[in-house]
């Protein structure tokens, strides 16, 4: 299904612009992303830093220190107490998420935004000033409920204030503070482990309430949403509120909508029963699957662990750092390409693009390591020229996934909810992403350690399937308005069985839709 201008119940577009007022506030809002970036970064360094290891990991320090170049080299990372260092944040995460959706329901996106920012600059001050291994994990899990509680709310709050027009360039300054924040700590872990007796990892853990301020001011500055005010009964404030966003005084067709749409979702009180409706069986799957094939693209193994994988697969530990701040560097460029591109080109396209090019580096990848590592992971002496190749290809890889599945992961599910399941629905989006997060945090370095270089391969596969999948069942959502989305999926030719035969007529713009040539939506 290809984009379009979309008519609303009426048969005429919503009017509004682009204000100043609504973009400074997306970019406020999501710079929640920062703190979920700015961990993803920092891990990954701390535990590849020598004096970190040697501190509250002495048994894995010991390990790679004694291992000899005729040893496996894939295997001297592998511990599982120190991945529980950093997939611990993520369970936490998941627990969060899903009371997140309570309070993001019935106190608004704002208020959940401020308790994660609050909740992450304590874990990072209990990791600052970790002196023992249960400081380091508290500090973890504290973490991972303000992350929890931001992935839960920023990208509904982000879907909600943007005009759908800029919609999909406006959710993804999300993903672009995840890049700032993956950049940045990589940056501050290169220089923190200069740092003369080896203390460097305390600023690079305790720098976290850096973001977690930055969100927290955010959120006393920010308005809430149209949607979730006129949820919670404060139609005047709303109302003021949607001209403001949108530059004009003639908002009365889209307010009109959205309380057509909460007065729906007010019937139905327990989403996260109704949720397994049948009607709602296209946006269950998205919710599912899309943050399951998101974790399975092989992106946070380089994310997680750049500098442990650089470092296994010979370059020194400074090098590795650096070696992650130049992916980190991709990773944020490449975002900026999918804010100008997603609202012209749609979602399907870079979804496709990205999958096609995430798999052919990562074939090539596993070739260039196969043919030089071996099954030992000792290369020998290592050409300049070679290293750099891998740097390369993996640089490209980043780059495929920082332009389709890394910002689209949020931005579709955050867009394609109705209002009355759209707390709960974004709860199970998060849960998910954090069950298969952890999973692969957890289970990534023995992983290395067993497949080898077959770890691409691995994932290569998956994102075989991912790609299919979204070919097949994913509709294009670019330019329908949030509370129009019912659209998407009564013309794609697989869930309109399952939405149809509910008779499903609830919401604004639920008349009898038809596509006309050029993919553009009439009511």
């Amino acid at each position: 299904m290809a984009g379009g201008a979309i008519a609303s119940s009426d048969g005429r577009e919503y009017p509004g612009k682009l204000t100043f007022t609504v973009f400074v506030t997306c970019v406020v809002a999501a710079t929640g992303g920062l703190i979920f970036g700015y961990d993803l970064g920092i891990s990954g360094g701390v535990t590849s830093m020598d004096s970190f290891l040697e501190k509250f990991f002495p048994a894995v320090y010991e390990k790679e220190a004694s291992i000899r170049p005729s040893e496996n080299q894939y295997c001297k990372f592998d511990s599982q107490t120190l991945t529980l260092f950093t997939s611990s944040l993520y369970v936490a995460a998941l627990v969060a998420s899903i009371f997140a959706a309570t309070i993001t329901r019935h106190f608004g996106r704002r208020t959940t935004m401020l308790w994660g920012g609050i909740l992450f600059c304590v874990g990072a001050l209990f990791n600052g000033f970790a002196e023992r291994i249960w400081m380091l994990i508290v500090g973890r899990m504290l973490l991972g409920f303000g992350i929890g509680c931001a992935n839960q709310s920023v990208p509904i709050y982000v879907s909600e204030m943007a005009p759908y027009r800029f919609r999909g360039a406006l959710n993804m300054m999300f993903q672009l503070a995840i890049t700032i924040g993956i950049l940045v700590a990589n940056l501050l872990n290169y220089f923190f482990a200069q740092i003369q007796g080896g203390w460097g990892w305390r600023l690079s853990l305790g720098g976290a309430m850096v973001p977690a301020l930055i969100i927290i001011a955010g959120s006393f500055c920010l308005a809430d949403t149209p949607n979730s005010l006129i949820e919670r009964n404060h139609f005047k404030e709303a109302k003021e509120q949607l001209v403001k966003i949108r530059g004009i005084p003639n908002v009365d067709e889209e307010f009109d909508d959205l309380v057509s749409a909460s007065e729906a979702s007010k019937l139905v009180k327990h989403p996260w029963v109704s949720i397994f409706q049948r009607k709602y069986r296209p946006q269950l799957t998205m919710a599912i699957c899309i943050p399951f094939f998101q974790q399975l693209t092989g992106m946070n193994v380089i994310t997680f662990y750049a500098p442990v994988l650089f470092k296994t697969i010979g370059f020194g530990s400074s090098a590795s750092l650096m070696s992650a701040v130049i992916t980190g560097t991709v990773n944020c460029l490449a975002t900026l390409v999918s804010i100008f591109s997603v609202d012209k080109f749609g979602r399907r396209t870079l979804f496709l693009e990205g999958g096609a090019q995430m798999f052919i580096c990562q074939v090539i990848i596993t070739i260039a390591i196969a043919f030089k590592f071996g099954t030992t992971g000792n290369p020998g002496e290592l050409p300049k020229w070679y290293a750099y190749g891998v740097v390369f290809f993996i640089c490209l890889y980043v780059a495929g996934f920082a332009w389709s599945w890394g910002p689209l992961g949020w931005l579709v599910p955050s867009e394609i909810f109705p209002l009355e399941i759209r707390s709960a629905a974004q709860s199970i989006n998060v849960s998910v992403n954090m069950i298969f997060t952890f999973a692969i945090a957890q289970v990534f370095t023995s992983m290395l350690c067993h497949l080898k270089y077959g770890l691409f391969i691995f994932f290569a596969c998956w994102v075989v399937i991912m790609t299919l999948f979204i070919h097949k069942f994913l509709p294009e959502t670019k330019g329908v308005p949030i509370e129009e989305m019912t659209i998407v999926w009564r013309n794609h030719p697989y869930w309109r069985k399952f939405v149809s035969s509910e008779g499903d007529a609830s919401g604004p713009g639920s008349g009898d839709i038809q596509l006309e040539k050029g993919g553009e939506q009439k009511v």
